[in-house]
């Protein structure tokens, strides 16, 4: 979206209909990279480049869509000892503030819920203007612990890597 700043136009877009998105989740386990996704993306998304102080980021994913590629492992990562997902089906995100950094390079303060417990998170993202659609990728860390996912463990690690990607019509 900075390009389309850049570039002297903006657009707005408040769309629930997420058209593509990609969510992966990394951890080590035993000391080796392991991960996964998550799907069911939902978002409204209201942003222009030219009034960031107006702009807003809302989204949400399904517990339930969680994907390891194993079975027993999703199976055990949707009770009640890690995202209990029965009973917080929901992960939410949603802007405090967006600032421009640079190009198409923004960073954004998100209250993040999981468990219904909200931390403020620091996002650095991407917006690319792809015509009739927006993009927006990026990346972020945090503390399974500070959201009541799993107890603390020797073989698993407390940092998880999120990678978000999705594309919406404007």
């Amino acid at each position: 979206m900075t390009a389309i700043a850049s570039f002297g136009f903006g657009f707005t877009t408040s769309q629930n209909i997420v058209t593509r998105s990609a969510i992966t989740f990394t951890i080590k386990n035993l000391g080796i990279n392991t991960g996964g996704t998550i799907a069911g993306l939902q978002a409204d998304v209201k942003f222009d480049p030219a009034n960031l102080a107006s702009s807003t980021i809302e989204a949400s994913v399904d517990v339930n869509t969680i994907n390891t590629d194993n079975t027993l492992r999703d199976d055990h990562l949707k009770n009640d000892e890690f995202f209990d997902a029965s009973r917080y089906p929901k992960i939410t995100l949603k802007s405090v503030s967006l600032k421009h950094k640079s190009g198409n390079n923004y960073s954004g303060k998100f209250n993040l819920t999981i468990k219904n417990k909200t931390k403020l998170i620091e996002l650095p993202f991407t917006c690319t203007d792809k015509g009739n659609a927006i993009a927006l990728n990026g990346s972020f860390k945090l503390n399974r612990l500070d959201f009541g996912v799993g107890e603390s463990s020797f073989t698993l690690s407390n940092e998880v890597t999120v990678t978000v990607s999705a594309e919406m019509g404007k």
